[in-house]
């Protein structure tokens, strides 16, 4: 499932060889679609049909839709998402245009970064023999790293909040690092944005384990406050670069 950056160029040595290989034929029709969502669900992400583009425009009825092609088609979309083959098929088949949302917060958390401060990090990373597991870049200039969740409505009293918690509806406020747990979502691949090309595809694949968000969060924040011209600490605190 893993994929390489589709001839982009900045990365070199040891994600270069990570990445190295075809990406997977997202737009190779429906056999090709319905087999990487399978993987995903089949990874333990739940899935729900979500919104596609038509045209520059969110096949949604909303005039002005404020995040088209990247939100779930059911207000029921928490308790509608689900890991069921059979059902994951038929939603396949029969929405054959339908992007699909993963609930996060259940079993994964998404730490989602700018695209640029995402590939620094991972390089870092990778260098440093952390395990990274699934990885996805969008095309609207952000990276989605999946890691373990931090916490489920089951065990309440381990989850504990964090001020870089993102919601669908507080994605404005986080342009930096977003936080995707309980309540959130995002889209997963193979998903298509609005305009021509533009996909949420697989950098590494929903094959590999989850890892825990917290050994990745030292790194993407600090690869973060090189892009923005500031410094967040794993608690949610901005202050100035220090220089």
């Amino acid at each position: 499932m893993s994929a390489e950056f589709g001839g982009r160029s900045g990365l070199q040595g040891k994600l270069s060889s990570w990445l190295r290989g075809r990406r997977p034929k997202e737009a190779a029709g429906d056999g090709g679609r319905e087999d990487l969502l399978l993987a995903a669900a089949g990874a333990g992400l739940p899935l729900a049909p979500a919104a596609h583009p038509a045209g520059y425009r969110c096949s949604c009825d909303r005039v002005g839709c404020p995040t088209p092609a990247r939100h779930p088609v059911s207000f029921a979309w928490q308790t509608q998402s689900t890991t069921d083959r059979a059902q994951i098929e038929r939603w396949a088949r029969h929405q054959p245009e339908a992007n699909f949302i993963t609930a996060t917060g259940m079993v994964h958390d998404v730490l989602d970064v700018p695209l640029q401060a995402g590939r620094e990090a991972l390089q870092r990373l990778l260098d440093s023999g952390i395990e990274v597991g699934p990885v996805a870049e969008s095309d609207d200039g952000r990276m989605l790293l999946f890691t373990l969740t931090r916490g489920t409505p089951e065990d309440e009293d381990e989850w504990w909040p964090c001020e870089l918690d993102c919601h669908p509806e507080t994605m404005d406020e986080h342009p930096g690092l977003r936080w995707h747990c309980r309540g959130s979502y995002v889209l997963v691949p193979p998903a298509r944005l609005p305009g021509e090309h533009r996909t949420v595809h697989w950098v590494r694949g929903p094959e590999h384990p989850l890892p825990d968000p917290l050994t990745l969060l030292e790194t993407l924040t600090d690869a973060c406050a090189r892009h923005t011209g500031e410094e967040t600490d794993p608690a949610g605190t901005a202050w100035p670069l220090r220089r």
